[in-house]
């Protein structure tokens, strides 16, 4: 996935949180804890993709460097 494709999934996650919270499922334990768990993997899903494609990028860039 690309950092676009996560962050797309982030908003997607936020916005059930927010459904959830107006639909009453506050109470509902079991649910919310999955759903904050499947929001924390994917925002350190997002840094480390963001991460590489940084990488990745400045490797094109200025290329490896020869030692």
């Amino acid at each position: 996935m690309s950092s676009a494709e996560i962050r797309a999934h982030l908003w997607e996650l936020a916005q059930e949180r927010i459904e959830a919270e107006r639909a009453g499922l506050t109470a509902n334990e079991a649910y919310m804890t999955d759903l904050e768990d499947e929001i924390v993997a994917y925002r350190h899903a997002l840094v480390g993709v963001a991460v590489t494609e940084i990488a990745v990028l400045r490797g094109e860039l200025f290329g490896r460097e020869q030692g």
